[in-house]
């Protein structure tokens, strides 16, 4: 079994065939797909994807850092009310995008510091997005681990060094499309990396993996992930499905 551990499925994008990329998924060997949030536009679609299909959706909590505008602490208002109605998986997407915006610098920081709080608070892992800014996201993980927080460094696209100390926090590393894609440099970082830090994801729609890249992924495209993963670890994909689902299940507490 494979865990994709960040799909935006409730995306427009899949709104004519969401059934089907979940089959699709399945017959991959797909059998999990957990949900970051965005923001308020989209906790509805989200939430009604993870009651259409219960126990396979699975939805987070959170605000993503290009969310943070004028009206974040409304946002964040929201975020923390739902995280007191009900458990969720994980409080996320949250971090920090430098690479767009940098109006929002210091309320990015705010909410980023906020949301991890909760994740204590509410003894949840946290699922961090980190563009142009992976530095400073490891660095208030550093000062708020306290041996409890759990979570994944979504989309990891850093050097070695950041590789280890993203690991150093006791946070995993989550690889999708971007390890199949010729100069990213990635598979180089994740050969020195052992299986037991990294799980897997695909960002659907977004990061496609070779050969469908510019294209919409979805989550049966994790194949393509696996495929390079057990190539560079010289593993099966039966051994990478068997640690990273693990690793999933750990951070998730399933």
């Amino acid at each position: 079994m494979y865990i994709d551990t960040h799909c935006h499925l409730y995306l427009p994008e899949f709104d004519e065939d969401i059934d089907f990329v979940l089959q699709r998924a399945e017959q991959e060997s797909v059998r999990k797909f957990y949900l970051p949030a965005i923001d308020n536009s989209t906790h509805e679609k989200m939430l009604s994807l993870e009651t259409q299909f219960p126990g396979k959706c699975i939805a987070m909590m959170g605000l993503h850092p290009t969310s943070v505008k004028e009206n974040y602490e409304e946002e964040l208002l929201r975020v923390e009310q739902w995280l007191g109605k009900r458990r969720f998986a994980a409080v996320g997407e949250i971090g920090l995008d430098f690479y767009w915006d940098n109006s929002f610098k210091s309320e990015q920081i705010r909410a980023f510091d906020q949301q991890v709080d909760w994740a204590l608070l509410y003894d949840r892992p946290v699922v961090i997005h980190s563009r142009n800014a992976l530095d400073e996201c490891i660095e208030i993980i550093q000062s708020k681990q306290t041996g409890r927080l759990k979570g994944i460094f979504h989309c990891f696209s850093g050097s070695l060094h950041q590789a280890k100390a993203a690991i150093d926090t006791g946070l995993y590393l989550g690889i999708g499309g971007v390890l199949t894609y010729k100069n990213s440099g990635l598979a180089q970082v994740v050969s020195d990396v052992s299986l037991e830090h990294i799980v897997l994801e695909t960002d659907a729609p977004y990061l496609t993996p070779v050969p469908y890249r510019g294209k919409r992924n979805e989550s049966s495209y994790l194949k393509y992930v696996i495929e390079k993963l057990a190539t560079i670890k010289n593993v099966d994909r039966e051994e990478i499905g068997q640690v990273t689902s693990v690793n999933a299940e750990n951070i998730f507490r399933v």
